[in-house]
Order: structure tokens, then C-alpha cells, then sequence
């Protein structure tokens, strides 16, 4: 699944998610520099939370760099929990990752 946000045509940011085996991942969400702070990302997810939901999803599930407050911060908002992290999974710079999950049962 792909969702995009779209202003005079101009690219504001983006999701993209797949399913597996009943629940799904969220691969990316990236919202434009300038079009940050102005509840996209809130948006993008929001409507993808509500679909994934109507189709009966068990969970969605997804990681995140430990240093990224922001999209952390976003999540906890929607009640996606801590599950687990995976240390030094990113490169440049090396850091964990953050796994988070969202039960819909």
C-alpha cells in the first residue's frame, strides 16, 4: 500500500506499507522538510491505520532509529507499543532500531 500527500503538485509526503500473512509492516513514512510540523505525518498514518483496520489487520508492526524522537513520538500518539530493538541495525551512524507494534485484537 502506498499513500501519498500531494500539494500544487508537488510531492508532501508519503507511506508505504505491506501486508504479512494478516498484519502488516510500514516500511517508510517521509514527509517533505517544508512541509513538517503541519500534521502530515498524522494524516498519512491515520489513514492508513483506519484502513488496514477495516480490512480486519491483526496488528501493524515497524522500526525506527532510536534518535528519531519525532516519528517515535508519532506512534506513541497512536498507541503503538515498544516490542523489541534491534541494537546496531542501522549504518551511518550505527544505532539501534526501535521495534514498535500496534494490536488491533
Amino acid at each position: 500500500m502506498v499513500l501519498v500527500i500531494e500539494e500544487e503538485c508537488s510531492l508532501q509526503g508519503f507511506l508505504v506499507a505491506r501486508a504479512l500473512d494478516g498484519e502488516w509492516e510500514i516500511e517508510n513514512i517521509a514527509i517533505a522538510g517544508a512541509a513538517r510540523r503541519r500534521g502530515l505525518g498524522t494524516r498519512l498514518l491515520g489513514e492508513f491505520v483506519d484502513s488496514v483496520r477495516r480490512e480486519r489487520a491483526a496488528a501493524v508492526f515497524l522500526e525506527v532509529r532510536e534518535s528519531n524522537r519525532a516519528a517515535r513520538a508519532l506512534y506513541e500518539k497512536w498507541a503503538f507499543v515498544e516490542s523489541g530493538r534491534r541494537p546496531r541495525y542501522y549504518a551511518d551512524p550505527p544505532e539501534d532500531a526501535i521495534l514498535y507494534r500496534l494490536d488491533f485484537t
